[in-house]
């Protein structure tokens, strides 16, 4: 009789976190339709959501395992429920860079350049811009673009493959192959970040290109900042650590929420076809995400192989994008393994109307 009671109280337990577990898998993947401001915490789920459908798996076996049938189809229809969010991070299918380089249309790159390290001789901008000349691309958006690295003048050395340029201050920058006709700059209050688009016309058809760097997470100084006082023999507790890194996040998925619907608006209010891009510092389903995506078409769920992880290092996250109008159609999306940043650089050919 024992035994049967522990049995009973151990099948309840994961009965229990299998309820628990689907219900935060659900209230991530709804997490993005709130602004963080508010809802805090309900935003927060969206970025574990990758462990929660982990869980869901792991559960999934143990039921099938255990022969619970009925069980059993509450994760699967939990996980059948988080395919589109899936495929966000993965697709299966297999792309080739060269993929429609034959046929007509424009191809994009967007690069967090990380500053290019601060290098003063040029070499890395020289080296970044010889990758674009191989992908043959037509429209470059950067962040973090630094003007000067030493005496060089990188912006005039681009100009010998990209003879159009527009900077909108801080750190970003759009170069072309195709003339740029207007430019407006979205210099965002309290933040060092900005954004801006660019008209420019392909052979006659004019597009509006949509170049963004949102607010960063602010985790990395954070950490780095409660290690150098741990290092000096200050007594950095967790709960103090935490809460700074909890504070410095929170206030990052704000910063990024407002900016994000300045971004929307514009596009949104735009009757040219958009091409969005840049360093969103936010991962799919968030509020940001979801807030530019619009009724735009992700780029990678359409033409994307892969994961698609853009952010180097232990967070190899998907942060960078690029998002089009229904009216293009993606012919190819892709990364490259550059290592001159914290980044990789995310390419995409567009097929564009006749």
């Amino acid at each position: 009789m024992g035994k049967l009671a522990v049995y009973k109280y151990v099948a309840m337990m994961f009965l229990v976190l299998q309820l628990i577990v689907s219900a935060y898998t659900f209230l991530g993947l709804f997490g993005g339709d709130v602004n963080p401001v508010g809802n805090m915490a309900r935003a927060m789920v969206v970025y574990i959501l990758p462990i929660l459908i982990i869980l869901n798996f792991i559960l999934l076996i143990y039921w099938l395992v255990r022969k619970r049938w009925i069980i059993s189809i509450l994760p699967l229809v939990t996980i059948l429920c988080c395919i589109p969010y899936i495929g966000t991070i993965i697709q299966f299918r297999s792309v080739d860079e060269k993929i429609g380089d034959a046929q007509k249309g424009i191809k994009i790159a967007t690069y967090n350049v990380a500053k290019f390290n601060r290098e003063t001789s040029g070499f890395l901008a020289q080296d970044i811009l010889a990758e674009m000349k191989r992908q043959k691309v037509d429209i470059f958006c950067i962040q973090e673009y630094m003007e000067t690295g030493g005496d060089v003048n990188n912006t005039t050395s681009y100009k010998e493959y990209f003879p159009y340029v527009s900077l909108a201050g801080r750190d970003v920058a759009v170069f072309s192959r195709y003339p740029i006709k207007k430019m407006k700059p979205f210099l965002f209050e309290d933040s060092n970040q900005a954004g801006m688009y660019v008209d420019i016309d392909v052979n006659g058809q004019v597009f509006r290109i949509f170049n963004v760097h949102l607010e960063t997470t602010g985790i990395n100084r954070t950490m780095y900042k409660a290690g150098k006082l741990e290092a000096q023999g200050y007594d950095v507790s967790k709960n103090r650590v935490l809460n700074a890194v909890y504070g410095n996040y929170s206030l990052g998925m704000m910063f990024r929420a407002a900016q994000a619907n300045i971004i929307a608006n514009e596009i949104r209010s735009s009757e040219k076809p958009c091409i969005v891009c840049g360093d969103f510092n936010d991962v799919p389903y968030s509020y940001v995400y979801k807030t530019m995506l619009g009724d735009l078409v992700d780029g990678f769920k359409e033409c994307g192989g892969g994961y698609m992880g853009t952010f180097r290092g232990k967070k190899n996250v998907r942060i960078d994008y690029i998002f089009h109008s229904q009216t293009l159609k993606g012919l190819n999306y892709y990364k490259t393994d550059l290592t001159y940043s914290d980044h990789y650089p995310v390419f995409m050919k567009l097929e564009t109307p006749q």
